[in-house]
């Protein structure tokens, strides 16, 4: 089969994903769920609209997950005491935990992905997909 670039992103990335969410199936997570914890863990207090946008997510498709979290005590909503028309999301103490877990998981799931791989190839890899990512979120 002859792989084109599109292809081997996408799968990749379903593969990933597949394989993320079986192991952490007994956290019921939803899907867009471990991204907007990722994003909690080094913006924890983050505004909605910064977290749609960390996450690349739509901000109607973050209201729900974001609902579905609240209601399983992932996050919680506080609104901003210098400007009460925003609200800000931070992870509960159970949220840091499952995100604790999810990290766990990247980590040996990366490291069966990036096995054959030297510490030059890693750092490699990393510099062309933040090229990748850079051009694509420039021409957007």
């Amino acid at each position: 089969m002859n792989f084109t670039f599109h292809y081997l992103l996408m799968a990749n990335h379903l593969m990933l994903q597949k394989q993320l969410f079986n192991n952490i199936k007994d956290l019921k997570l939803t899907l867009g769920q471990p991204k907007v914890l990722d994003y909690l863990w080094e913006n924890n207090g983050a505004m909605q609209k910064n977290i749609a946008k960390g996450c690349h997510i739509e901000p109607a498709s973050l209201s729900t997950i974001l609902n579905g979290m609240e209601k399983n005590d992932l996050i919680t909503r506080n609104i901003d005491k210098q400007s009460r028309r925003n609200i800000n999301i931070f992870m509960t103490e159970k949220g840091k935990k499952v995100c604790e877990r999810i990290k766990q998981e990247f980590i040996e799931i990366e490291s069966k992905a990036l096995f054959h791989f030297s510490e030059k190839e890693i750092k490699q890899l990393t510099e062309y997909m933040i090229k990748i990512y850079n051009n694509l979120e420039e021409r957007s």
